[in-house]
């Protein structure tokens, strides 16, 4: 049984930083997709970063580039989404994500995500 836990949430100004963490246990593969996804009141689910556990590969949404990086240690089953020069738009709930066998090839699509943790807050005050 996988199962996915997110941290490091909270409150930041605009151009702030913040470093989310996911947790993942159960998984016995190592070519999957890790991804963050978020969601905003009102709007629909985003893709935001996804990272191929199997090589590094990563990928982006096009409003996260340059600001966001994704990184992963496979040694202590952990995903991470680096955060930088935050804006009031990227204020959402964030959730981390994991698939079955599969390698991002879906991202930012959510279709091949089978497993998601609780979320955690992530708010930007301008």
């Amino acid at each position: 049984q996988v199962q996915l836990a997110e941290s490091g949430g909270g409150s930041v100004q605009a151009g702030g930083s913040l470093r989310l963490s996911c947790a993942a246990s159960g998984y016995t593969y190592s070519s999957r997709c890790m991804g963050w996804f978020r969601q905003a009141p009102g709007k629909e689910r985003e893709g935001v970063a996804a990272i191929y556990s199997g090589g590094g590969t990563t990928y982006y949404s096009d409003s996260v580039k340059g600001r966001f990086t994704i990184s992963q240690d496979n040694a202590k089953n952990m995903v991470y989404l680096q955060m930088n020069s935050l804006k009031p738009e990227d204020t959402a709930m964030y959730y981390c994500a994991g698939s079955g066998v599969s390698w991002c090839y879906r991202f930012p699509g959510d279709s091949e995500f089978l497993y998601w943790g609780q979320g955690t807050q992530v708010t930007v005050s301008s």
